[in-house]
């Protein structure tokens, strides 16, 4: 298991665009752009240090950090906010004042010039895109994380408050009470879910993300409980939709869509350390499982997770869904290092 981490982790360190034509204005493919993937691809990197205690790849973190703060970065949005919650780690671990400083600066756009939908959810901006009056699951894990990190960091009971306040509104707009699965945006505009579309790796945020929240901010009381009710509702539903082969597709109530590797990690993941840290009943641990063993399934030799889908937009319609392409990307190598760290601990 081990080997195959380090394999992942040294893929991800040089992924590069092998010729998709990208729409998004920084391209998310690249390890060295700041955007989304390489923020998630950095965190799972950053577990898998403090994990396996291997510091060439905080070492790797640091520098990444340090030329793309030198270089510059992007305009501040949903989706460019996911680096930070690495470099948030980074500032605690390494005392470095400007690391704090640049986060502290982060957060302070987030809880006080970021735009808000009606009722005061975080719109979904992004590069290229204001996205007026909507939200998608995504806010969770690329920015509500952030801004709970920065609420431990700085002793700043206003910031953990809000973050927990996006996790219920994203909850109440989002969670559909059908099939205990997520929808992937709502807007007010019209207010509708968009094409009702139940998309796998937008719903892996919250199983993922929901688990680190508690775990962050050592949750106790109505809020766990709720947070908890909610993931135990959608691992239901998952254990139902899951393949044979152990992966989910991509859309998780329709079998014709195909196999999608980082949403089934991003659920492994969830699962696996939900189970271990006695969230939800040890039962589900199968389920966990057997998405382990499909991601492995679909790591190449040189390291690379394969059946990742590209970047995704809100899709109009669900054939939107279906068409993505399929590419190398450093959430799909992040992913998959978050549960197979899960996997290295179970006994």
């Amino acid at each position: 298991m081990k080997e195959i981490l380090k394999k992942v982790a040294d893929n991800m360190t040089a992924i590069k665009n092998q010729g998709i034509e990208e729409e998004c204005p920084i391209g998310i493919i690249d390890i060295e752009n700041w955007e989304w993937p390489q923020g998630v691809g950095m965190y799972g990197m950053y577990k898998y240090y403090k994990e396996l205690g291997d510091t060439s790849y905080r070492d790797f973190l640091i520098k990444w950090y340090d030329k793309n703060i030198a270089k510059g970065l992007p305009e501040r949005n949903v989706n460019t906010m996911c680096p930070m919650l690495t470099l948030a780690h980074l500032a605690e671990e390494t005392g470095r004042k400007d690391y704090l400083d640049l986060c502290t600066e982060w957060a302070e756009w987030v809880m006080n010039e970021m735009p808000r939908t009606e009722g005061g959810g975080i719109q979904h901006i992004v590069s290229g895109g204001e996205n007026h009056n909507q939200v998608w699951i995504d806010t969770l894990f690329m920015t509500v994380l952030f801004l709970a990190k920065m609420g431990l960091l700085l002793d700043r009971k206003e910031y953990i408050e809000e973050a927990k306040f996006q996790f219920l509104f994203h909850i109440k707009y989002l969670a559909d009470k059908k099939t205990g699965f997520w929808f992937h945006g709502w807007t007010f505009d019209g207010r509708h879910n968009f094409a009702d579309a139940l998309w796998a790796r937008g719903n892996c945020w919250y199983t993922a993300g929901s688990v680190e929240f508690i775990e962050m901010l050592g949750l106790e009381g109505s809020l766990k409980e709720y947070l908890l009710n909610t993931l135990v509702f959608q691992v239901e539903a998952l254990a139902k939709t899951q393949d044979e082969s152990g992966g989910w597709h991509t859309l998780l109530d329709d079998q014709s869509s195909y196999l999608e590797a980082s949403a089934t990690a991003g659920f492994g993941y969830g699962i696996l350390k939900a189970v271990r840290l006695g969230y939800i009943d040890e039962k589900y641990k199968v389920v966990g499982e057997k998405a382990l063993k499909y991601v492995i399934d679909n790591i190449a030799e040189d390291g690379e997770v394969q059946n990742v889908s590209y970047g995704t937009g809100m899709g109009a319609t669900l054939e939107d869904y279906r068409v993505i392409p399929i590419c190398p990307m450093t959430y799909g190598q992040s992913l998959a290092l978050l549960i197979l760290t899960e996997g290295v601990r179970l006994k």
